[in-house]
């Protein structure tokens, strides 16, 4: 990120109509999905499309209108969306692999099963779903570093990630008020500085999740959690 130039006409223009977007689609096949390997595609408003199964490996999506768009089985990573609007849309089972998303809208999104090694830094997720999602860093492959979804500073209240992978996440000072992470894996997360006012933990697994300075205040279920007495920095948890 340091050295690419957000500015560029690469990063903040189109190749791409929408209705040649929507040609594309019209195309495609079961067998043969519509493909936007590498393409420009910042700024365009492709809200409300179907583009379930589709190939967006490396394209540039920077604030691009995705709003109610549906995304299911879609393959995008390595993309660019900065600062996109994904409100509402659905990303069920979609793939983002060192996709590049911050400061992304996706308030009310379900990314229900995703693959989520992303950074979200300062996204929005307000009332989202990751159920059953993984956002987890595959310890087994390291060849590209730790790849795993990183949602510093982002707003999750009332997140859905009832049984979601979110080992070794960075959450440092995101907000997951009200949030529900039923059944899921919060191990060797980063924490620190955190608003987990309100949140449901019944069953969630805490074992090695860095917790300096957050707050977890009138949580839900803390007594059913699992390995709470095995996270980093307790004594410096703000609880109430």
């Amino acid at each position: 990120m340091r050295h690419v130039d957000l500015s560029s006409p690469d990063m903040v223009s189109a190749e791409l109509t929408r209705g040649e977007v929507e040609a594309a689609l019209a195309a495609a096949t079961i067998a043969a999905p519509a493909d936007f390997t590498g393409k420009r595609l910042s700024g365009l408003d492709l809200s409300g499309l179907n583009l379930s199964g589709a190939t967006f490996r490396a394209a540039r999506l920077n604030k691009t209108k995705l709003a109610g768009a549906r995304l299911d089985r879609a393959i995008l990573d390595q993309a660019w969306l900065i600062e996109a609007d994904l409100t509402g849309a659905s990303l069920r089972n979609a793939n983002l692999f060192a996709s590049q998303m911050a400061r992304a809208r996706l308030d009310g999104a379900d990314l229900s099963g995703a693959r989520v090694a992303a950074d979200l830094t300062g996204a929005s997720l307000v009332g989202a779903s990751i159920a059953g999602a993984n956002l987890g860093a595959d310890m087994r492959n390291q060849s590209m570093g730790l790849m795993r979804a990183v949602l510093k500073s982002a707003n999750l209240e009332r997140l859905n990630a009832r049984g979601a992978d979110l080992s070794r996440v960075d959450l440092e000072f995101a907000v997951l008020k009200s949030g529900d992470l039923t059944g899921a894996s919060l191990k060797s997360a980063q924490l620190g500085g955190a608003d987990l006012t309100g949140i449901t933990v019944i069953n969630t697994d805490f074992e090695g999740a860095d917790l300096d300075t957050a707050r977890l205040i009138a949580p839900i279920g803390l007594d059913r959690a699992r390995n709470f007495d095995k996270v980093k920095n307790r004594d410096r948890l703000i609880r109430q």
